[in-house]
């Protein structure tokens, strides 16, 4: 365990960590437009933006990653491994994230949007101004619970040849035949990063709830 330990950190410095981060970073911009679309958006487009959410909340993310590596190639259409699961995370994101933030948007009653307006603000910025600032604070627990989701998701990306953590294990594995101890200590270290994003979570969610809502008993 203490000879794999190293190549298995630095797999997930360099790879898992990178992959998750860029991952729900573009797709939480994703998943916000999206999600502004279907409240907001002309007809046709909040329909694309259904199909879409629709499409990659009801197939596997699996899936989806086979689809772009492995079956794009026969169009004509090459994308390398990490691109590919950016590429197929980000969507994957991208869908949940914007229910999360279509409900907490829908959430914010539609008072603050006729105060907004009568003190003189347009729509555009009763959005910035009044309702997105209240939707964060919402929205922070579960888009939280998404990234860390999404941390231990990346595991999948070893199915298409990214060397991230899950996949660093395995090439060990094949060299020294002990699988359990291997998948075992992949097992820890996705748990450290689960549990140092849990404490981080924990932190956002008490100073957010200073300004409104409740806290965990205890907090």
């Amino acid at each position: 365990m203490l000879d794999s330990l190293w190549p298995l950190v630095r797999a997930g410095i360099l790879f898992t960590v990178p992959l998750a981060i860029l991952s729900f970073a573009f797709g939480l911009s994703l998943g916000f437009a999206v999600a502004v679309i279907r409240l907001f958006g002309p007809r046709p487009l909040a329909f694309v933006a259904r199909f879409y959410v629709w499409f990659i909340r009801g197939t596997p993310l699996l899936v989806q990653l086979f689809v772009i590596f492995y079956g794009l190639p026969s169009v004509g259409i090459l994308i390398d491994a990490f691109p590919a699961a950016l590429i197929g995370f980000t969507l994957s994101v991208g869908a949940y994230t914007s229910e999360i933030i279509r409900a907490a948007l829908s959430s914010i009653q539609k008072g603050q949007w006729e105060a907004s307006y009568a003190i003189g603000m347009t729509q555009r910025q009763a959005m910035v101004r009044t309702v997105v600032p209240q939707a964060v604070r919402v929205s922070i627990p579960p888009l939280s619970n998404s990234f860390i989701s999404l941390v231990k998701d990346t595991s999948l990306a070893a199915a298409i040849t990214v060397p991230e953590l899950f996949q660093q294990a395995q090439r060990i594995v094949a060299t020294t035949y002990e699988p359990l101890i291997l998948y075992v200590e992949a097992a820890l270290l996705y748990l450290v990063l689960s549990s140092v994003l849990s404490a981080l979570q924990a932190r956002l969610e008490k100073r957010f709830g200073r300004y409104g809502g409740y806290l965990e008993a205890g907090s």
